[in-house]
């Protein structure tokens, strides 16, 4: 049965009434102000269009000492370049606000994002919302996460290239990283924390590299500067740090309360201009499976920055009406919401 006020309207549009009536109006609402949502609000500010950034906390790189492989900025920590970033966004029309969506609902032609101070609506949706890290159990570990404790080698590789490194992992995975890893240092343990689950021609992979493979379960990781890796025997392994691919799920829980499609791991479903299923929102970044690089995610912020004001670009010339006419070679819906 559905739900009615005591106005008689059902509860969805007596909401929806009552929001359109007093919310703030923006073209964009974009959930999240890590690389890629940070890109597409300076996009979209560039576009002369009325953008609400929401900041919901701190990024997932924020343990980090420095970021690497970014252009004109290698080395930069990765708290300056979200605030050289802010600021790069006060020329434009682009209200920052240190929230985080609470949930988002589809308003007629737009949609509905309640806040903790109340609601906004808007036009169009964008998700840069992330990934968070599921960490594996091991005691001291998540403590010097960012620190001695690494996930990408091509952010943190460079400085620790050829220390003593171990690779936290097993069976395909822990195998596949050990491999890689072989590239920035010749000092290399795989660690299973228990029985590898390797195949024999993996194991031959290994000594072929001189990787030591290490099985004995682990107790705590203690140390600074530099880690110490005790083991449930009492022996202890002195390294400079460890790499590992942790499991990931989705930081916000709203893509999947939207209904947007999700792949078999959970990341949004999006097409080469970063549209969902939902038509009128868009996602970007690590959060879409992309590449897990502050470049790689900057860009996809701005593809879909890009297609999201062609939309409405399409939108407001239709309002004149007026029409962009198809090109006989150009696909159908390219540039559609």
């Amino acid at each position: 049965m559905t739900a009615h006020t005591q106005s008689g309207l059902p509860a969805q549009e007596a909401l929806e009434a009552a929001v359109q009536r007093t919310a703030d109006r923006y073209d964009a609402v974009i959930i999240g102000a890590g690389p890629a949502g940070l890109n597409a609000a300076l996009v979209l500010g560039g576009a002369r269009r009325r953008v609400l950034l929401l900041d919901g906390g701190p990024p997932r790189n924020v343990r980090a000492q420095a970021a690497h492989g970014v252009f004109t900025r290698d080395c930069t920590p990765p708290a300056d370049l979200k605030r050289i970033g802010l600021e790069q966004l006060a020329a434009y029309d682009v209200t920052v606000c240190q929230e985080a969506a609470r949930q988002v609902r589809e308003f007629g032609e737009g949609f509905g994002v309640q806040l903790a101070t109340g609601w906004v609506t808007a036009r169009r949706v964008l998700f840069a919302s992330g990934l968070q890290d599921l960490l594996p159990r091991v005691s001291g570990l998540r403590e010097r996460w960012g620190r001695t404790v690494h996930h990408c080698p091509y952010c943190d590789g460079w400085p620790n290239r050829e220390a003593a490194l171990a690779v936290l992992g097993s069976h395909q995975e822990g195998h596949h990283l050990a491999l890689s890893m072989r590239n920035w240092t010749d000092h290399l343990t795989l660690l299973t924390d228990g029985p590898d689950e390797l195949t024999p021609e993996q194991r031959r992979d290994l000594q072929r590299l001189d990787i030591t493979l290490e099985t004995r379960p682990i107790l705590r990781l203690s140390g600074e500067d530099t880690l110490t890796v005790h083991f449930r025997d009492g022996d202890a392994l002195e390294l400079e740090g460890i790499f590992l691919n942790p499991s990931q799920g989705q930081r916000s829980h709203l893509p999947a309360a939207l209904g947007l499609e999700l792949d078999d791991k959970s990341r949004v479903v999006v097409n080469e201009h970063g549209m969902t299923s939902l038509r009128g929102v868009w996602a970007a970044g690590d959060m879409t499976g992309a590449p897990q690089y502050v470049m790689s995610a900057a860009a996809s912020g701005m593809v879909a920055a890009v297609s999201l004001n062609s939309t409405l670009i399409h939108e407001d010339v239709r309002e004149y009406g007026a029409a962009f006419h198809e090109s006989p070679d150009e696909e159908p819906g390219v540039g559609e919401a």
